[in-house]
C-alpha cells in the first residue's frame, strides 16, 4: 500500500514538473516570437533611409525577460541596434501640427477659427519611430549672440518670407547666410526704435519699456520672426513669441534658429497653454486677428493672461485709419473692451495701448446681461491643457494679491523671491528657497560634468522637460540662455509659480510630440521625466525619439532619474547617435532626490541624411 502511494506521488510531481516546463516553453515562444510581431521592429534593424512614401510607423516590440514574466516584476522592452532614419522630406516634421495628417485622417477642422493650425496628434499606430534628418547641407548653427542677426540658410532653406516681406525689412538673403535687419510688417525702421515709442506713448522712466523691472513677461501674438521679442531681451524683458505653422510656416523656425524665445501656437478654440495673469504686457503689431469674432473670445482669452493691470499693445489699421470699415472695427472693438473694463492708457499714431483692471469693482458696477459675462466660480482660469477657450471674463478671486502685477517683486529680484501664488500650490516660502537652493547646487554640478566639451556660448536655448518651481531655470541666471520650462500636465499648477518668478513656460503631456520643429533645442533636461511618463503608461523610446527631433546636433540632453531607469535609456544612446560625448555620475541625495539617482549626459552627434557621420 505504500508502495503504491508513493508511486501515486512520483506521478503527481512528474506531472506537475512537465507541466511547468511547458508553460515556461510557451513563455519562451511569446518571448522570442513577438519579435516578428506586426508592427514590431527587429533589434538589428539597418540604420538606412527609408525608400518609402511614408516614414516607419509602428512601436518598438515590448519584450519581457523570463525571469521577470515569473516573477511578475516591472520591465523593459528591449533597446534596439538601431533606429532607421526617415527620410530627408520629412526633414521639418512637427508631428502633432502636421496638416497632410489631417487630410490622411479625414478630419474636418472649421477653418474659420484656425482649428487646422491646432493641435492634432497621430494616434499611436502612426507614430514615426524613426531619427529626422537634417536638411541638405547643415551645420552647426551660428551662435548667439551672433545669431540674432544671421542664421545658416542651409539650415531653413526657405526665401519665400525674403521675397515677400522684402519692403518691410522682416529678413534679407546674403549668400550662404539669412539676415534679420531689425523689422517688421509694422516697424519696418527697426524694433527697437518701435519698443522706445511704446515706453513713451506709457511715459516710463527713461523711455524704457521695462519700467523699472515691473515689465518682464511679454506674450507678442502673430510674432513674425520674433525680431520684436529680440530687441526686448537688451531691455531684460523675455517674449513669449507666438505664431501659427500657416501660410508663413517658418517663421517660428526662424525665431528659434536665431536663439530668441517663441513657440508654435494659435488663437483658435483652444486656451493658450498658459496659467492666468501671467503677462505684464500682450503685443499684436498687424498679427491679422479678428478680434471680434465669436463674442470677443480672443481678446478674453488676453485678458485671462493679463495680470491685474497690464498692458495690451496694439498696432493695426484699425487703431488710426479713417475709412468705415476700419471705423466700423474700432467701434465695436472699442465698445466690447469698455464693456470689459479696459481703458485706454495712451493711443498714438498707428497704435493703441488699453490697459486691465486692477480689481473686480467695475465688473461689479455693469448693468445686469452686460455682455461679456463673469465666469463661472466653478471656472479654473489656470486650467489650459487642451481647455477650450470661454468667452467670459475670468474675475479675480478673493485670496488673489489686488496689487498691480500681483504684487510681484520687480525683475530680478522676482527670480528668486517667494511668489504670492505658491499657497494656491500648497507651497511655502521655506520650501521654495530650499528648491532654488538645490537647483543652484545641481546646476554647478551639471557644468562640471560637462566642463571637458563645452563652451562659453555652446547653449542658447534650453528646455527644462520637468519644470516643477523653475529652480533649473533660475540657476541659469547668470548665463546667456532662455529656458523653456515644460510643466507636465499633472503639474500645470506649478507653471504659474514659473511666470510670477519671470520666467516662460508651458504645459505639455509629454505622451505627445512637443510643438516645435526639429533642430530648435541646444540642452534638454530631462529630471524624473521617464520613472513619470513610464507611470502614465507612454512609452520611453517614443520620447526619446521625440527628444531626438527636437535636439540639434551637437546638443546635449541631460538626464537625471531612478538609476534603475538610466540603466536602460543608456540602452539606446547609440542607436539615438547621443554618443558623440557620454558622462554618468551618481550624484548626492538631496531633498529633492526620488531614490537612489544617476545623471547621464549624452551629445547628439551631427550626421548627414545618409547616416554618415561628419563629427
Amino acid at each position: 500500500m505504500k508502495q503504491k502511494n508513493g508511486q501515486n506521488h512520483t506521478t503527481k510531481l512528474l506531472t506537475y514538473v512537465l507541466i511547468a516546463l511547458i508553460a515556461a516553453l510557451g513563455l519562451v515562444c511569446l518571448y522570442y516570437g513577438s519579435s516578428f510581431a506586426p508592427g514590431s521592429r527587429r533589434s538589428d534593424e539597418n540604420n538606412s533611409l527609408l525608400d518609402g512614401s511614408d516614414p516607419v510607423f509602428g512601436r518598438f516590440s515590448r519584450h519581457r525577460d523570463l525571469v521577470d514574466l515569473l516573477d511578475e516584476q516591472t520591465y523593459y522592452p528591449e533597446a534596439p541596434k538601431s533606429i532607421p532614419i526617415c527620410d530627408v522630406k520629412y526633414s521639418e516634421l512637427i508631428p502633432c501640427l502636421d496638416r497632410n495628417l489631417i487630410y490622411q485622417l479625414k478630419l474636418k477642422p472649421n477653418l474659420s477659427v484656425m482649428e487646422h493650425y491646432e493641435r492634432h496628434c497621430p494616434p499611436p499606430e502612426r507614430r514615426y519611430n524613426c531619427l529626422i534628418p537634417p536638411p541638405k547641407g547643415y551645420k552647426i548653427p551660428i551662435r548667439w549672440p551672433t545669431s540674432r542677426d544671421e542664421v545658416w540658410k542651409a539650415n531653413i532653406p526657405h526665401t519665400h518670407l525674403a521675397e515677400e516681406k522684402s519692403d518691410q525689412h522682416w529678413m534679407i538673403v546674403d549668400g550662404e547666410k539669412i539676415k534679420f535687419p531689425g523689422g517688421g510688417t509694422h516697424f519696418h525702421d527697426g524694433a527697437d526704435k518701435y519698443i522706445v515709442g511704446l515706453a513713451q506713448m506709457l511715459k516710463f522712466p527713461g523711455d524704457k519699456l521695462h519700467n523699472g523691472g515691473h515689465i518682464r513677461n511679454v506674450l507678442d501674438v502673430g510674432c513674425g520672426v520674433a525680431s520684436f521679442g529680440a530687441y526686448l531681451l537688451p531691455l531684460d524683458i523675455i517674449a513669449m513669441s507666438l505664431a501659427p505653422n500657416d501660410v508663413h510656416e517658418n517663421q517660428i523656425q526662424f525665431a528659434l534658429e536665431r536663439g530668441i524665445p517663441s513657440t508654435l501656437g494659435v488663437l483658435g478654440t483652444k486656451r493658450l497653454p498658459y496659467p492666468s495673469r501671467s503677462f505684464e504686457l500682450a503685443h499684436c503689431s498687424r498679427c491679422r486677428i479678428d478680434w471680434l469674432q465669436r463674442d470677443g473670445i480672443l481678446l478674453l482669452e488676453l485678458d485671462r493672461l493679463l495680470r491685474p493691470g497690464g498692458y495690451f499693445a496694439y498696432s493695426s489699421p484699425e487703431a488710426y485709419e479713417q475709412d468705415p470699415e476700419n471705423r466700423k472695427i474700432w467701434n465695436a472693438m472699442y465698445s466690447l473692451l469698455k464693456r470689459m473694463c479696459w481703458k485706454v492708457a495712451a493711443k498714438r499714431g498707428q497704435t493703441v495701448i488699453w490697459s486691465k483692471p486692477l480689481s473686480n469693482s467695475c465688473y461689479l458696477k455693469r448693468d445686469p446681461g452686460t455682455q461679456p459675462p463673469l465666469c463661472s466660480s466653478g471656472d479654473d482660469p489656470d486650467a489650459s491643457w487642451n481647455v477650450s477657450m470661454k468667452a467670459c471674463i475670468t474675475p479675480y478671486s478673493a485670496k488673489m494679491n489686488k496689487e498691480r502685477w500681483s504684487g510681484l517683486r520687480p525683475w530680478p529680484q522676482r527670480l528668486t523671491a517667494a511668489p504670492p501664488r505658491l499657497q494656491e500650490i500648497g507651497v511655502n516660502a521655506e520650501e521654495f528657497l530650499e528648491d532654488t537652493r538645490i537647483w543652484h547646487s545641481r546646476v554647478i554640478g551639471y557644468w562640471k560634468q560637462m566642463k571637458s566639451v563645452i563652451e562659453k556660448n555652446s547653449f542658447r536655448n534650453i528646455m527644462d522637460m520637468n519644470s516643477n518651481l523653475g529652480g533649473f531655470a533660475a540657476a541659469l541666471k547668470d548665463k546667456d540662455v532662455w529656458v523653456m520650462n515644460v510643466a507636465p500636465v499633472k503639474m500645470s499648477a506649478r507653471l504659474k509659480i514659473i511666470y510670477d518668478r519671470g520666467l516662460i513656460g508651458t504645459v505639455h503631456d509629454w505622451c505627445e510630440a512637443f510643438s516645435t520643429y526639429p533642430r530648435t533645442y541646444d540642452l534638454l533636461h530631462a529630471w524624473a521625466v521617464f520613472s513619470k511618463i513610464e507611470e502614465h503608461g507612454c512609452s520611453a523610446e517614443d520620447l526619446l525619439i521625440e527628444m531626438d527631433r527636437i535636439l540639434r546636433p551637437g546638443g546635449f540632453v541631460i538626464m537625471r532619474d531612478k538609476s534603475s531607469v538610466i540603466s536602460h535609456i543608456k540602452k539606446f544612446i547609440s542607436a539615438l547617435l547621443w554618443d558623440a560625448w557620454l558622462s554618468e555620475v551618481k550624484p548626492g541625495t538631496d531633498a529633492l532626490s526620488v531614490g537612489e539617482e544617476t545623471v547621464l549626459i549624452a551629445r547628439k552627434k551631427l550626421w548627414s541624411d545618409d547616416g554618415f557621420m561628419t563629427m
